[in-house]
């Protein structure tokens, strides 16, 4: 049984919470209570026919993702975002832009060009396969108890797996189902913010990333690197539980050792398809393994940020 004990819990998160001023790595906040209210003040908000994303940009700052007909994956229609920036002032959040209006006490009032308010309600969706029970026959690979099914991680106080650690067995075609908490990084852009990936076969990996409301690349959340970016981005708020769903079938090779079909991925992101059957055309760039016909592990990327995941389980497919 691998965990820490409290002291080096509380340590590592202390270390988590601070920026590290050797790298001048950004703040990140791993609880709510931590964030206060740098969580409040960001999120998803609704309304009859619209959506909101806030995103908390640090110092102040935030900007807001208006979707037509609903939030993404629930009722967005597809058509051009429109943007704006906020800058906070105490408690409140006042925006400027094509939409003018105030988030205040998790309600956030816009002002539509024609001249229209309307009032948006933060909501806070949970993913239809959260805490999904794993099905008879399935390969248990974290269940909150321990990380014996694991190398080089921890299971931490919460009972939560820390990334960094590959499995000790090895697999071919499977479905994978896992859930992943990103920390809240408000000073972090891009690849910095609770960068993390799930690897399958340690070859293939689906990124993970606070990517809420960005605009969806292959290197952002739900997309595969350098080859298909995602359907939807479907990634709620960070310090939120999100879902992978992941059927996986390996890459086939002749007897002669050259690859005669391509590794086939379907993802589901909480629930929604973001990527439909797309052929793997090669390994991922860094990847542990190289593209043969043996199985390899299911790998939970370390890239300098607390991400962690629970309830992980596979079904290995005949």
């Amino acid at each position: 049984m691998k965990y820490l004990s409290l002291f080096l819990f509380v340590a590592a998160l202390k270390a988590a919470d601070a920026p590290n001023a050797k790298t001048a790595e950004p703040e990140a906040f791993l609880t709510i209570e931590a964030a206060g209210q740098e969580y409040w003040l960001q999120g998803e908000f609704q309304a009859d026919k619209l959506g909101v994303d806030v995103i908390n940009l640090g110092k102040g700052k935030f900007h807001a993702v208006i979707f037509q007909d609903g939030l993404p994956g629930s009722g967005w229609d597809a058509s051009k975002k429109i943007e704006v920036d906020g800058q906070r002032d105490g408690n409140v959040v006042n925006f400027q832009g094509a939409w003018n209006g105030q988030l205040k006490d998790q309600t956030l009032s816009l002002k539509n060009p024609q001249g229209v308010v309307v009032e948006l309600k933060r909501i806070e969706r949970h993913s239809p396969t959260e805490g999904a029970p794993a099905p008879q026959g399935a390969v248990i690979l974290f269940d909150g108890k321990n990380a014996d099914a694991w190398k080089n991680t921890v299971v931490d106080e919460r009972h939560w797996l820390r990334c960094g650690g590959r499995t000790l067995q090895k697999f071919k075609d499977c479905a994978l189902h896992l859930e992943f908490y990103l920390p809240l990084k408000p000073l972090a852009r891009g690849q910095g913010r609770a960068n993390s990936g799930v690897y399958n076969q340690d070859r293939y990996e689906v990124q993970v990333l606070d990517s809420f409301g960005l605009r969806g690349l292959d290197n952002e959340c739900g997309g595969i690197y350098q080859q298909y970016a995602p359907l939807v981005n479907m990634c709620y708020p960070p310090l939120q539980w999100q879902t992978y769903d992941i059927d996986f079938t390996a890459a086939r090779f002749g007897a002669d050792g050259k690859k005669t079909s391509n590794a086939i991925i379907t993802v589901r992101h909480n629930g929604v398809l973001v990527q439909d059957h797309v052929s793997l055309k090669h390994q991922t760039p860094g990847s542990g393994l190289n593209e043969t016909d043996t199985p390899g592990p299911i790998y939970l990327q370390e890239h300098g940020n607390p991400v962690y995941y629970r309830n992980i389980w596979l079904v290995e497919k005949p």
